[in-house]
């Protein structure tokens, strides 16, 4: 008897030793990880990926069209597609240079949305799309490596402050402009 609970004891004090050292790692992992978010002025038309508060790239985008605008809030990434197919009433586009989405997809947390690519770029820095966020396709190719499932993406239609000192004061007096502004023909 006594002898099986000393082996219950040292069993018990290596799986607690494996567990330490397993939290321990991924604590670490954790932390290697900088602080990832994505903020989209929607005014500016402009997507900023910032890491840990600093900003590592900006991107122009085009966004929702006056009839379908962007929506605003905060959401996450939930979806990661390479070569998206394109489903919409009763049409399905398969990948390549006709579709809409372009060759990404980074799906929302908000269902129907999200940051693509486009097969038409001359609508980037307009209000052309239907909703989504919407960028040249070898934009949201990088985009696409820099991101992952989970981060959280940050939809603004108006100043703040932090929008000012990412994207500048100057581009908000410059979106204000051109606020209104739309590509004709331009879809999603």
């Amino acid at each position: 008897m006594l002898r099986a609970e000393d082996h219950i004891r040292k069993l018990a004090a290596f799986t607690s030793a494996f567990l330490l050292a397993t939290a321990e790692a991924l604590a670490q992992e954790n932390q290697a990880r900088p602080a990832r978010r994505i903020v989209v002025s929607i005014p500016d038309r402009k997507l900023a990926v910032l890491e840990s508060g600093r900003v590592v790239k900006i991107f122009s985008t085009a966004v929702g069209a006056p009839a379908s605008p962007s929506p605003t809030g905060s959401y996450q990434i939930v979806q990661r597609v390479t070569d998206p197919t394109w489903y919409t009433k009763g049409k399905i586009v398969p990948p390549g240079k006709s579709n809409p989405l372009g060759t990404r997809w980074l799906g929302l947390s908000l269902k129907g949305y999200g940051i693509h690519g486009t097969n038409s770029p001359s609508s980037i820095g307009h209000n052309a799309s239907h909703g989504c966020i919407r960028m040249r396709n070898r934009d949201v190719e990088q985009l696409f490596a820099m991101v992952g499932v989970g981060d959280p993406v940050e939809l603004y239609d108006g100043r703040t402050p932090e929008l000012d000192a990412i994207f500048g004061e100057q581009a908000a007096v410059a979106a204000a402009g051109t606020a209104g502004a739309s590509s004709p023909g331009a879809n999603q």
